[in-house]
């Protein structure tokens, strides 16, 4: 056990013994001379030093008597911290003058210093406890401060020199006892709280009697300063009724309560503020709290030296046990200061560029932030270097952003099929918005939130790469000439074995090779090859290969008018129909139309084209005007020239309007639908999916070729539609 604190009183050295009610006072020896005047009932008469013999018999003035803690009691001897001295003397029972059942750990004991005759060790001899002990007032007393500790003289707790008058180290509190006045010693250890007392502050305390007699003020508490001192800090928490605020001077946290504060201010957490401290009740609370502006409070002073260092202790985020240490500062980095030396410094949450993972033995580039309180160091703005991954050997990947969602998004890797999950946190450039498609590189570790059924790894630790560095495919080939042989699919078909898209044939003879396409790969997807005519009787389409085509397929359009001949010779992919051969596109109004009526009618579709539904035998289509009872009044045939929008695709039972020509034919004819609006949920080539549900938990599909306007479609846009059915997949 370490000796107790020590103060002065007066002159004389210092002695610190244990109070009556078993707690440590800082009573010192008390300079009686000092005293003006001393009431009746606190006189001397229990000082019982004013013989040479003490109580136990012993002759006190056979040597040099010392004062000491009972430090430590075992079997049959004991050890004594001495007062005086940084000493530990060793003493045997039979040299107690007493009953050694009545001696305990921390009592104060008086003995003379001797040495051992077989080791020549200094023991401790002749030891008597001293009594009685010190006599404490039990209510306490106010009084004021006359005479301040002149700490800056000699540190108070400590022997003085001879040289050194008892003003420099000893304060003086007054108080009036029956119509008389006191006058107090006390030391800076006789102060409770962080406080320096001022000339003038008014205090509460008791008063204490040594064994010699003399009285002195202890446990004092500042109620009331004459002066107060401005104090300065940072709201850090707050509760229902009361908070804390984060002291500028020292490091520590000081209560208050919200009726302190001023009431035109609401203080919340971050505020600086401005206050005084009084104790209550034994505590310091701040008082009379005002709000400054921000700024104003700081805590520390960062050096603008660029620092290069490792790290020898990274933050476990991760690991639930660390809230439990409360450490602020948990990290650790070791670095080479200017004059060569290893320094370690720590580190906090707060003092990365970003969250992301920091790992032992990463290289490092920081700041030093300085506290003004305690001069503590640490490191800060603390960012990772590239070096990290040259010498760490670290496996890096590279890929690109596929998704973002709220604070996470996956990863399209080069090396791995499935998408990887990342955080936001794991981006290194903390001044950078991560966008789809950034092409970045990263680490794979196992997710931290997996399980042992959900084995999910996440990318960590992520830096940006220049546009073009990811390559996905090798290219080995370039501007290669190939026929399309079959046609990819607008949704991709999956099977156990692999995807199946569409087919190319390349090269000549022996040479000639075949590869697999999707539409995703293509610039522009490859039409259709084929098509069909519909005769000018308009009762039934005559099939053509675009190979028969004269001029550039590509141009094509529906509805355009064509001349052509009937094959005499089989053809392939005719099946049983008659191939047109010879197809030439003529120019519009070639063909003589018969005139259309000025009448509109409304009606619906009794009967779709049979392009629309290939089971029906008839070719054109069919509308009908019914009346308001629901009675048929007409029906009228149409066909694909009958389309305001050659694209549209008619459906039994759709509403219509149209106009109808001499010949009783409907034309002009357009669909009347709901419009509905929803946003673009994916898209995967020429086809995609809106956020609006068809049939439980499926999308409403489209395709590209369907969106008006020769727009581009990106995820999230909001889009205008019409819904309708795909015969062939009911």
């Amino acid at each position: 056990m370490a000796a107790p604190n020590q103060g002065v009183f007066g002159g004389g050295d210092a002695m610190s013994v244990m109070g009556n009610t078993g707690t440590t006072g800082t009573i010192g020896v008390f300079n009686a001379n000092a005293m003006m005047s001393v009431p009746n009932n606190m006189n001397s008469a229990n000082n019982s030093y004013s013989s040479g013999q003490n109580t136990n018999g012993v002759d006190a003035s056979q040597g040099t008597r010392e004062t000491g803690i009972i430090e430590k009691l075992l079997h049959s001897y004991g050890f004594i911290q001495c007062c005086e001295r940084q000493a530990r003397l060793f003493f045997h029972f039979s040299q107690f003058g007493g009953n050694i059942e009545h001696l305990k750990i921390g009592d104060p004991v008086e003995f003379e210093m001797t040495y051992d005759r077989r080791t020549g060790k200094p023991i401790a001899s002749q030891v008597t406890k001293i009594a009685p002990e010190v006599v404490l007032s039990e209510e306490r007393v106010t009084g004021t401060v006359t005479t301040e500790l002149k700490c800056d003289s000699a540190p108070s707790g400590g022997n003085t020199s001879s040289s050194t008058s008892s003003d420099t180290t000893t304060g003086r509190i007054s108080y009036e006892n029956r119509g008389e006045c006191f006058f107090l010693p006390y030391t800076k250890d006789d102060v409770e709280g962080n406080v320096s007392l001022r000339s003038g502050d008014k205090v509460s305390f008791q008063i204490a009697t040594n064994q010699r007699g003399n009285l002195g003020a202890c446990h004092i508490r500042l109620e009331n300063p004459a002066h107060p001192v401005k104090y300065r800090g940072v709201v850090c928490s707050m509760k229902d009724t009361f908070g804390f605020i984060e002291r500028a001077d020292v490091v520590k946290e000081i209560f208050f309560h919200f009726s302190e504060a001023d009431n035109t201010i609401e203080l919340r957490p971050g505020d600086d503020v401005e206050f005084i401290i009084q104790t209550r009740n034994g505590k310091e609370v701040a008082c009379n709290i005002a709000r400054l502006p921000p700024g104003s409070v700081i805590f520390e002073d960062v050096d603008t030296t660029i620092y290069k260092g490792q790290v020898l202790k990274p933050l476990d985020r991760n690991n639930p046990a660390r809230q439990q240490t409360n450490d602020p500062l948990p990290g650790r980095i070791r670095y080479r200061a200017a004059d060569h030396s290893e320094v370690e410094v720590p580190f906090g949450d707060k003092d990365q560029k970003g969250d992301y993972t920091l790992r032992h033995g990463d290289w490092v580039q920081f700041l030093l932030a300085t506290d003004r309180r305690d001069q503590l160091q640490r490191a800060t703005s603390i960012s990772l270097l590239d070096e990290t991954f040259q010498v760490s050997g670290e496996k890096r990947e590279q890929g690109v952003v596929a998704s973002l969602k709220e604070g996470f998004g996956f990863l399209r890797c080069v090396e791995r099929s499935v998408r990887l999950f990342f955080h936001f946190t794991e981006v290194l450039d903390t001044s950078r918005e991560i966008c789809v498609d950034d092409e970045v590189e990263f680490t794979v570790i196992q997710d931290p939130g997996s399980s042992f059924a959900n084995n999910r790894q996440s990318a960590i630790r992520i830096k940006h790469l220049p546009i073009g560095t990811v390559k996905f495919e090798t290219l080995i080939e370039s501007n290669v000439e190939g026929v399309v042989s079959r046609e990819a699919p607008k949704s991709p078909i999956k099977s156990q074995e692999r995807t199946e898209g569409g087919v190319i044939t390349y090269g000549q003879g022996p040479n000639k090779k075949t590869i697999m396409y999707f539409l995703k790969d293509c610039d522009k997807p490859p039409r259709e090859n084929f098509g069909f005519i519909e005769t000018v009787e308009h009762d039934q389409e005559v099939f053509f290969h675009f190979s028969n085509f004269v001029g550039n397929s590509n141009t094509l359009e529906l509805g355009h008018e064509v001349e052509y001949t009937l094959s005499t010779r089989n053809a392939i992919n005719a099946g049983n129909c008659i191939p047109a051969e010879n197809v030439k596109v003529l120019p519009k109004g070639t063909i003589q139309q018969p005139k259309v009526l000025p009448s509109s009618f409304n009606g619906s579709v009794l009967r779709p084209l049979r392009c629309i539904n290939p089971e029906q035998v008839e070719y054109s289509g069919l509308v009908q005007v019914k009346n308001e009872h629901g009675d048929t009044l007409s029906t009228h045939e149409f066909g694909i020239t009958s389309l305001k929008n050659h694209r549209d695709l008619l459906q039994k039972d759709d509403v219509v309007t149209f106009k109808i020509d001499e010949l009783n034919r409907a034309m002009e004819i357009a669909p009347v639908r709901t419009k509905k609006q929803a946003k673009v949920d994916s898209i995967k080539g020429q086809f995609g999916f809106l956020d609006f549900e068809v049939d439980e938990g499926k999308k409403l599909f489209f395709h590209m070729s369907d969106v008006q306007g020769n727009v581009n479609l990106y995820l999230g846009d909001t889009v205008e539609f019409s819904i309708v059915t795909n015969q062939a997949s009911v």
